[in-house]
């Protein structure tokens, strides 16, 4: 048991020692402003306040953690054991910047509330965040700062027990478009031939019959592939649903279909299911409650995993808006621009409100991958995928953290587009379910 000081309790050092100490450290605490109980007590010690109190371990503390509201804040990063740090503090302190409150500016998401411009798909750009422009993207610091303090704590006190965290991986696929040509009903099946008429291509008309008449297997029906991978590789899963109405954006099957009612299930007995709230119902409540209700009334269980189709995050009016449908659970938080750590974490965490200055009970479980980031936005080949997949693996294991993985069911066809890079989620499988000691 560890009893912390603080000058003064508030909802946003609560909420960033329960991250950090009870969460990623797995140790308890006590915390207390009372000043007085904090020298007289004999149990290990941490002082978060301006000046230390006794032969405590001492953390200097800004303002950050002991504001309310939004404000721009000064920030000026600098190294620390070969690491970037921000938020710098004086010599007396155990690290020379403030940990806490660098780590909860970073996974509050602080600078999303802050102005900013959002790009074509009204989400706010891995380029404009503070971890892209000072090179630490790819970094989960706030569980590498985390580990240092484990460190500080355990030389001062070897007697402390922290519980035992063990490195995960999660493989998580969206289904956005079930079928390529499949189940997709008679107006879009001609549109579909019209426009490949309207090109002149051919092998797209006959690979499109093909498929509708049985001859060969639906290119975008990977199903068979991944559930061996799962058996071969024994990791957890998890679907997430386009049930959108049709739309630029939103082009899954209708739900009427009774296949791909059958495929819902089916990828249910294998995996955890969860909902993919479509491009048409980022603004809009009631479409959001529709398609909840639509992958709640196949599954015949409540819905509470989901993440937002084309990772369309709105900072708090999108988990607002889960929390209102009782969604526990949202996989969303990571850039489609560039791979890397979202919010500089990979543990998963509480939505803290910064608008409401509250913490929440929806969990935010962040991704460091996507296939797509790789392909469209990096310009990455299937040869050299791996190059940019292993390095962020290895950052997950070096703190026991949680690796997700970010993938489509089209992207694992092995054909025209994506050629080459099944065989990268099969080396990506291999490497991310190895489990050092």
């Amino acid at each position: 048991m560890l009893l912390i000081y603080t000058h003064k309790i508030t909802h946003r050092n609560k909420y960033i020692f329960n991250l950090i100490i009870k969460d990623i450290l797995g140790l308890d605490f006590v915390l207390t402003e009372n000043e007085a109980e904090f020298k007289e007590s004999d149990k290990p010690k941490l002082s978060y306040t301006l000046n230390p109190i006794v032969d405590e371990v001492y953390f200097a503390s800004r303002n950050l953690l002991f504001e309310n509201g939004i404000t721009e804040q000064n920030i000026s990063v600098f190294e620390y054991n070969s690491q970037k740090v921000f938020f710098s503090t004086g010599k007396l302190s155990s690290l020379p910047f403030d940990v806490f409150a660098a780590s909860f500016y970073l996974v509050t998401r602080y600078e999303e509330y802050l102005p900013h411009i959002r790009d074509e798909h009204d989400r706010f750009d891995a380029k404009n965040s503070l971890a892209f422009a000072n090179d630490f993207l790819q970094k989960p610091l706030i569980n590498i700062w985390a580990k240092w303090i484990k460190e500080i704590l355990q030389k001062k006190y070897p007697n402390l027990i922290f519980a035992q965290k063990k490195y995960s991986f999660i493989s998580t696929i969206d289904i956005d478009n079930a079928y390529a040509y499949k189940e997709k009903g008679f107006t879009r099946s001609v549109g579909g031939y019209l426009k490949s008429i309207s090109k002149f291509d051919l092998s797209e008309i006959k690979h499109r019959s093909k498929v509708l008449f049985g001859f060969e297997k639906d290119p975008y029906d990977t199903y068979d592939f991944q559930l061996e991978m799962l058996k071969q590789y024994k990791f957890k899963s998890i679907y997430f649903f386009l049930l959108g109405d049709y739309g630029v954006n939103d082009k899954n099957l209708p739900i009427e279909s009774k296949k791909f009612q059958a495929l819902i299930k089916m990828l249910g007995d294998y995996a955890e299911v969860g909902i993919h709230p479509s491009y048409g119902s980022n603004k809009n409540k009631d479409q959001l409650k529709k398609e909840v209700l639509r992958l709640s009334k196949v599954l015949h269980k409540d819905v509470t995993k989901s993440r937002q189709h084309f990772l369309k995050l709105t900072l708090p009016e999108t988990y607002r808006n889960l929390i209102d449908l009782d969604i526990t659970d949202d996989y969303t938080m990571g850039f489609a621009s560039q791979v890397g750590f979202r919010a500089s974490i990979c543990t998963a965490f509480n939505f803290y409100d910064l608008d409401m200055e509250l913490e929440t009970k929806l969990k935010i479980h962040p991704f460091a991958i996507m296939e797509g980031t790789l392909k469209y936005y990096m310009k990455v080949s299937p040869q050299d995928a791996m190059n940019y997949i292993k390095p962020l693996i290895d950052e997950v294991k070096s703190v026991d953290g949680e690796f997700m993985s970010l993938w489509h069911n089209d992207s694992l066809n092995n054909q025209t587009l994506w050629l080459g890079w099944q065989k990268v989620y099969q080396e990506m499988l291999a490497y991310a379910t190895t489990y050092n000691d």
